[in-house]
């Protein structure tokens, strides 16, 4: 077998599917949430302004409180949690992360106060806050959903929610812009299959 056959990391990839339907009843020990939210936070983000906040619904009332905001989509109710990905608007307060590495001896003090001075700059533009927040959030979802594969637990990304009840709702502050829920957990029956195009018609190498 060829090391593309043997790798542990493709596998896992092409198995992730959206899940719909899930086992009811079951609790994820608090090890593996740990081992998920963990991999998550150490997505990639830019400027490591680590744009995300997490808030797990677990308990059956707010599984329920959760049903219609999210339309009414089963899976929230079935599944062991769901995970709402927030993107923070206000990631450049973030910047205090410069700190560790300066007492570290890894960054100039004038370094990380040109860096600092960049991005504030950057984030007087909403758009920018918006668009990092939800990109940078984004890439931390997947690897939920990777990590979440790789210890046995099937996924199903949703979009299909109310922002504005789920932020009412559970309280989220202003500064954080869901993004999208996740659920996790046992499938009860196997994803649908889903067809991918061809990388001929997805893939450009060198120019358009």
């Amino acid at each position: 077998m060829s090391k593309v056959e043997l790798n542990e990391t493709l596998r896992v990839i092409s198995e992730r599917h959206a899940v719909k339907k899930y086992e009811t009843g079951l609790q994820m020990p608090e090890a593996d949430l740990q081992a998920i939210l963990k991999a998550a936070s150490e997505a990639p983000s830019a400027w490591n302004l680590q744009h995300w906040k997490f808030l797990v619904i677990e308990s059956e009332a707010d599984k329920q409180k959760l049903l219609p905001i999210a339309f009414n989509q089963a899976q929230v109710a079935e599944s062991c949690l769901t995970i709402a990905v927030l993107g923070d608007l206000e990631a450049n307060r973030n910047a205090v992360i410069y700190n560790q590495a300066v007492e570290a001896g890894f960054l100039k003090p004038e370094i990380r106060d040109a860096l600092v001075g960049q991005i504030n700059g950057a984030y007087q533009n909403p758009q920018v806050a918006r668009d990092s927040a939800i990109m940078n959030a984004s890439l931390a979802a997947q690897n939920i959903m990777l990590a979440a594969r790789s210890l046995g637990y099937d996924t199903c990304p949703m979009g299909g929610f109310n922002p504005d009840k789920l932020a009412q709702e559970f309280n989220i502050p202003g500064r954080y812009v869901p993004v999208m829920l996740i659920s996790v957990g046992k499938a009860k029956e196997p994803a649908r299959p889903s067809g991918r195009l061809p990388l001929s018609e997805t893939v450009v190498r060198g120019s358009f």
